[in-house]
């Protein structure tokens, strides 16, 4: 977005509150709180329908393979039995683009800005990586 588009959405509604006679916006804050309810009852209904689509992408994959538990024990397996080869795929380097769409999956109705959600670290997905990598326990560097 350019400078000059937030400008003039900023003083559209400016002119939108002073016709409506709200005068409890407050100038520089957050104006989030201002949508109509229109607007609201639209993004609730687009948001609904993405979450309604997103329920369907997994339904015909085998469980083995869309949770990351299970995906990553295949692969501790793959490290025990054959280490050689294992680390000759590079499977480290291959994990984060194999995780990813299980990842934003799992974080597609996650908000960190509402209260009382649960954080990334408490997420089941990521204490399985962690568990994985073997980072659960090592300390932190300063």
């Amino acid at each position: 977005n350019s400078p000059e588009f937030i400008t003039k959405y900023r003083t559209g509604r400016r002119q939108a509150r002073e016709c409506s006679g709200e005068a409890d916006h407050h100038e520089g804050m957050s104006s989030d709180d201002e949508l109509s309810p229109t607007e609201v009852k639209e993004f609730q209904k687009s948001k609904d329908n993405v979450l309604e689509d997103s329920r369907k992408i997994f339904e015909d994959v085998h469980a083995d393979f869309c949770d990351i538990r299970k995906i990553l024990l295949k692969f501790q397996e793959w490290k025990e039995k054959f280490p050689g080869s294992y680390c000759d795929a590079y499977i480290s380097f291959c994990l984060p683009k194999l995780l990813n769409p299980l990842i934003r999956f799992q974080l597609i109705n996650w908000n960190p800005l509402e209260q009382n959600l649960m954080g990334l670290e408490e997420m089941s997905w990521f204490r399985a990586i962690e568990e994985f990598s073997g980072t659960k326990n090592v300390p932190e560097r300063d």
